[in-house]
């Protein structure tokens, strides 16, 4: 358990979160959603945040930003159903003055399902601008993307 997550857990600078498949995840073949893969990741982020200290609405009331998806790539491998018990991990990869890249999977019992990048912006709450990472949130990315072991 990390930071009083239950069920999240940090395994070689990689950060995983459990998910449950629920049948409104799932389409008319009995498979998740494509777009479900994209609100797990989404999920698993912001448990990643938590995990470090950092709520999102606290970021935008005391520091005025955001964080806002820029890019995103998906590649589906194979389908989750109904009742599968996920992990979906996120691991930062790269980061820049005012961005963040992440590598995110979705596994199951540790085969992967999907797997994507996510390329977030930090952006000023109000005038939707680019501006830096405030330098506590940097210091946490910056220990993870030097945790490899």
């Amino acid at each position: 358990m990390i930071s009083g997550r239950p069920g999240a857990s940090l395994v070689h600078g990689v950060f995983h979160w459990p998910v449950r498949v629920y049948f409104e995840d799932t389409d008319a073949g009995g498979v998740v959603y494509y777009a479900n893969y994209l609100k797990f990741m989404e999920r698993a982020r912001t448990e990643w945040l938590r995990a470090r200290g950092f709520e999102q609405d606290q970021l935008r009331a005391e520091s005025g930003i955001l964080f806002v998806v820029r890019a995103v790539q998906l590649e589906l491998r194979r389908p989750a159903r109904f009742n599968d018990a996920l992990s979906v991990t996120c691991r930062p990869v790269a980061l820049g003055r005012a961005s963040l890249e992440m590598t995110q999977q979705v596994l199951r019992d540790g085969a992967e399902l999907a797997a994507g990048s996510v390329r977030l912006a930090c952006i000023d709450a109000g005038r939707f601008v680019p501006v830096a990472i405030p330098s506590a949130v940097r210091a946490a990315v910056e220990s993870d993307l030097g945790d490899e072991t």
